[in-house]
């Protein structure tokens, strides 16, 4: 192979990238055949199916023709009977073997297409190593997205095939499945000018192109697909025997074919079982329906009193985070014709022929599957079928038209208090609404990364100090934790004083309390557990179990930090009038240190906090009907020395209008929603604060760097005669 002129080092970083990425996907494939024998993989079970072997030789082919014969007149082709045997529609490639005839290729035999593999990929690692111009790294980059769909094919072919077999064998008995889960709910969303497709320098086929912009209605839709227990339910009430719901052409199909099921379901005299790659399986009720054409979709839409979702609204609803299940179950049908985006023009050459050619009597699917590749699928893919077919790995995601006239606007605190924030200069929003269930367990994610070191600098501390703060607590005692999450950290106080009868877990997540108050009730047997959902900034009552008791207040995780001084001191003006004079109050707070330390714990490497930053406009999205495309924010942590706290920021990338609990607020490019400050004390600082609001600094313990402190405060009893 003689290669382009190199524009790239042979062993830059680019390079190194695209040439494992290469060995990766190919890789990836013949891990894919290896449940597979050989007669496994010449067969053809159906017309639209390919048999494994053809997949295998025909991935190959597209480098060898595209890449490899492109880039050197002197290339000589593995085998030159491949062109016709291995090509699969490229008319300017040449002519072909009929696509229904694939499985009469017994020649070349498995022993001979591995080879071919093998001869190709030697000459693409060297391609690749010797540098390749940006036509040809684009080239490379579409080969191995097309491979990806093949594998994916692959798996659909193979289930097909198994499915016809009377033995019924399994692909691959440890396989997961696709996981059940709770019924889906609708969300409401805005609409209005929005832009679909695909955006940025990152990898998209063709017909994801133009980005353009689309109105939309207000509409709300499913935030996880159909299950099997809602279609029993349109199966025992007639849906398929019912022509009212039917599209003409699709209740031709129902009776020309018998359909009474989805594809692969099968009746038994214990029930309905399914064939899966797994095998054949009794149906799950809480699990997806899969193998449905949109023909049966749109039916079980309009049985259900709704309907299915446009690409554009589909699209526009992902970006915004409200839906579950979006790339990782089944792929999606839409109601829409799958046709070209407004300006679009297909490439030049055969490989223009990849897409647009096909742009005529199909609909489009959206999201991904169980068996697309991991990270192969984006919001903006756009995958097609006929709307008969059905061996695809495809699902339902019901939606339904609303009018702005009876627009429900939620009515809740989080929705005063994200009107008020929104409509302040500068835009914010308080930190206390991170904690969703969502919000919560990122945040313990949070808690474990190397850059995180609050949560392990504190609790190796109060590991070490425990039976020094609660030497003195009687028996009977109640602990009252603020914000407790997981309740961890609690954990270390439990384990010191037994004597402990009473834990009261105050939190505003209700999930989180849920489960951390089971937990503790299993570890802990002895204890009695009284959670309470509230906010614990506002004014609330102990239950009355705690009347009587010596009570111990807790507040770690240095969350007294998210307040500024005057929050800080009404909070803890409020927690010493909530438990009583005397009582004890622990209290963890982060210590000032360098900045680099302090911003890599807010902005990890791994994204984690930008996740856990950005799921405030996901729950926006979910609670108040808002329309946040929560790709068009940045996360941003910053280090305040003036006010001697850590800022985070959700930072606009492009000017937008957004709607949120039925009112609309404009973000101009680089405008920031600011989320949540996280102040930094000298033990100095913090005794001041504390003795603003009329606690006393009995005791406190600094761990090593990097620093943080626990504080022991006491509420002082009123002087006799006072």
């Amino acid at each position: 192979v003689r290669p382009a002129p190199s524009t790239s080092a042979p062993h830059d970083a680019a390079v190194v990238e695209l040439r494992t990425r290469y060995r990766r996907v190919r890789r990836e494939t013949e891990r894919l055949i290896a449940p597979l024998g050989a007669e496994d993989m010449v067969a053809q079970s159906m017309p639209d199916a390919s048999p494994a072997k053809w997949h295998l030789a025909h991935t190959t082919w597209f480098f060898e023709t595209f890449l490899l014969a492109a880039a050197s007149s002197d290339y000589r082709p593995f085998d030159p009977a491949y062109a016709y045997l291995f090509n699969s529609y490229y008319e300017a490639v040449g002519p072909r073997q009929p696509r229904p005839q694939r499985g009469l290729l017994t020649r070349p035999s498995l022993d001979e297409v591995l080879a071919y593999r093998r001869h190709v990929d030697r000459r693409m690692d060297a391609l690749i190593g010797a540098g390749l111009d940006a036509a040809q790294r684009a080239l490379v980059r579409l080969g191995l997205a097309h491979e990806e769909q093949h594998q994916e094919l692959l798996l659909m072919d193979v289930l097909h095939l198994f499915s016809r077999s009377p033995l019924k064998p399994a692909y691959d008995r440890e396989r997961p499945l696709e996981a059940g889960g709770r019924s889906a709910e609708f969300r409401r969303v805005h609409g209005g000018l929005v832009e679909i497709g695909a955006r940025g320098d990152a990898f998209a086929f063709d017909n994801e192109s133009p980005r353009h912009s689309v109105w939309l209605p207000p509409y709300e839709i499913a935030d996880r697909l159909v299950t099997n227990r809602e279609w029993l339910a349109f199966i025992a009430d007639g849906g398929y025997r019912r022509a009212e719901l039917w599209l003409s052409d699709g209740w031709e199909r129902v009776q020309a074919e018998g359909w009474e099921a989805p594809l692969y379901w099968e009746r038994g005299a214990d029930g309905w079982r399914q064939m899966s790659l797994q095998g054949p399986r009794a149906v799950d009720p809480d699990a997806p329906v899969l193998h449905v054409s949109y023909y049966e979709a749109a039916a079980f839409a309009n049985w259900a009193g709704a309907r299915l979702p446009t690409e554009a609204e589909w699209e526009h609803a992902a970006r915004a985070g409200v839906l579950e299940q979006v790339d990782d179950v089944a792929w999606q049908w839409t109601q829409s014709a799958y046709a070209s985006y407004p300006g679009y023009r297909a490439p030049p050459g055969a490989v223009g022929e990849y897409n647009g050619k096909f742009m005529v009597g199909q609909l489009v699917l959206r999201g991904g599957a169980s068996v697309t590749p991991r990270g192969h699928a984006r919001v903006s893919y756009r995958n097609f079928y006929r709307p008969e077919q059905r061996w695809m790995f495809s699902g339902v995601r019901l939606a339904r038209d609303v009018h702005e006239d009876a627009a429900h606007v939620p009515d809740s605190a989080f929705a005063a208090d994200a009107v008020a924030g929104l409509s302040s200069t500068p835009k914010t929003l308080s930190p206390k609404y991170f904690y969703d269930a969502a919000g919560s367990a990122l945040f313990e994610a949070i808690c474990t990364l190397p850059e995180y070191y609050p949560t392990r600098t504190e609790s190796a501390l109060l590991a070490e100090i425990a039976g020094a703060i609660t030497e003195d607590v009687p028996d009977g005692a109640a602990l009252i934790e603020f914000g407790s999450g997981a309740s961890e950290k609690t954990r270390r106080l439990l384990d010191a004083a037994p004597q402990i009868a009473l834990y009261v877990p105050v939190d505003i997540s209700a999930a989180a309390l849920e489960d951390a108050a089971r937990r503790l009730a299993a570890d802990y047997p002895r204890l009695a557990v009284q959670p309470v959902v509230q906010d614990f900034t506002a004014e609330f009552a102990l239950p009355e179990a705690c009347q009587a008791r010596a009570k111990i207040g807790f507040f770690p995780g240095s969350t007294i930090g998210n307040f500024d001084s005057a929050q800080a001191v009404r909070f803890l003006r409020s927690a010493r009038r909530l438990l009583g004079d005397g009582a004890l109050f622990v209290v963890g707070a982060d210590l000032v240190k360098d900045e680099a330390t302090l911003v890599a714990a807010y902005d990890d490497a791994a994204g984690v906090t930008a996740r856990f930053d950005k799921n405030l406009l996901v729950r926006m999205n979910r609670e108040l009907g808002a329309d946040f495309d929560v790709d068009a924010f940045d996360h941003r942590a910053v280090w305040n020395a003036d006010a001697s706290r850590i800022e985070m920021h959700l930072v606009s990338r492009i000017e937008q209008t957004v709607h949120v609990a039925g009112r609309r607020f404009r973000f101009a490019a680089g405008e920031t929603l600011h989320t949540e400050n996280s102040h930094k004390f000298t033990p100095e600082a913090f005794r001041a604060l504390a003795g603003a609001a009329g606690w006393v600094v009995e005791r406190q313990w600094i761990s090593p760097a990097p620093q943080f402190a626990v504080f022991a405060l006491r509420a002082p009893a009123p002087a006799r005669g006072s």
